[in-house]
């Protein structure tokens, strides 16, 4: 007899979510991206990218248990270089994928651009500060 997870728990619902939020990221970030121009717009579309394949793809995969997992105890049934392998897989798309896609935005909002700082006009005739 095998335990099947109702439908409503927790881990049935958390692959679904995980795809909704990486199909969404998407969307949202190929609009903000049309309106950008140059390297912000392809940073935050590759971003965006890499994010929702790590998102919809993968992470679901690995709570779905189809792919093999590293555990924090050591227990590991199958074969452990694939499970560094996709380990690593998933560490390069979420963290190059936020790197790529906070860059963007970082571009896109012109945080980088230098602005020159603004000079004061008054002037004191008089000498005296008081």
């Amino acid at each position: 007899m095998s335990f099947v997870p109702p439908l409503a728990s927790i881990a049935a619902v958390r692959p679904v979510f995980m795809i909704v939020m990486g199909i969404s990221l998407l969307i949202i970030a190929c609009r903000l991206a049309r309106a950008g121009d140059g390297w912000s717009a392809r940073f935050i579309a590759g971003g965006a990218f890499f994010l929702s394949l790590g998102y919809a793809v993968v992470l679901p995969l690995a709570q779905a248990g189809k792919l093999p997992v590293l555990t924090s105890g050591g227990h590991f049934h199958g074969d452990p270089g694939l499970a560094v392998a996709w380990h690593a897989v998933k560490n390069v798309l979420m963290n190059a994928g936020w790197l790529m896609f906070g860059l963007g935005l970082a571009l896109h909002a012109r945080v980088f651009t230098a602005t020159p700082r603004p000079t004061s006009t008054t002037r004191n005739s008089h000498g005296s500060v008081a």
